[in-house]
């Protein structure tokens, strides 16, 4: 037996220039929490949102935005927007205790990932309230018999204890 060692080692293949491009830099959304600290303490005193402050709530609610959990949404834009309310709200209000040893960074993209949250929620609502209108509409459609076309069929919804009746000729071959 050799007295080296002999397992092998597998590297990783490096990225190709594609998979680079699509890597967001980190500098791009980075807010420095000390920095964020000062900002805010400028705030709490005069009650004037500096330039600063807002490209680092913005900074905080675009590089959330990118995370795999929300990066696919059409919506993206009203949840960043919900998220920069919410967060100038909670400054407004003085929600964040200057005095504690809470990362004022981790406290705003908690704020901001639950507006997104909410966001999400409400588009879901209305997208139900649309398919149910859509499949109210249709079942209208189809029931008034007002398709004219030798190809369509009129649809109409089985009653109570038709589907089991139906169900029963078939598995009885009747």
């Amino acid at each position: 037996f050799p007295s080296h060692d002999t397992r092998i080692t597998i590297s990783s293949t490096p990225k190709s220039n594609n998979d680079q491009a699509s890597v967001i830099p980190k500098e791009q959304f980075y807010v420095d929490p000390v920095l964020l600290r000062e900002e805010i303490t400028k705030f709490y005193e005069t009650n004037e949102c500096t330039t600063t402050l807002g490209n680092f709530l913005n900074k905080i609610a675009e590089g959330l935005s990118h995370s795999p959990s929300f990066h696919n949404y059409t919506y993206r834009d009203e949840m960043i927007g919900d998220a920069l309310v919410k967060m100038y709200s909670a400054l407004k209000f003085k929600k964040y205790n200057l005095e504690s040893d809470t990362n004022p960074f981790s406290y705003f993209t908690t704020i901001a990932f639950h507006a997104f949250i909410n966001r999400i929620k409400k588009e879901k609502k209305h997208h139900e309230a649309i398919e149910e209108y859509r499949a109210e509409c249709y079942e209208k459609l189809l029931t008034a018999g007002e398709i004219h076309d030798e190809t369509y069929n009129i649809y109409t919804r089985p009653c109570d204890g038709e589907e089991e009746y139906y169900a029963s000729l078939i598995v009885t071959g009747k």
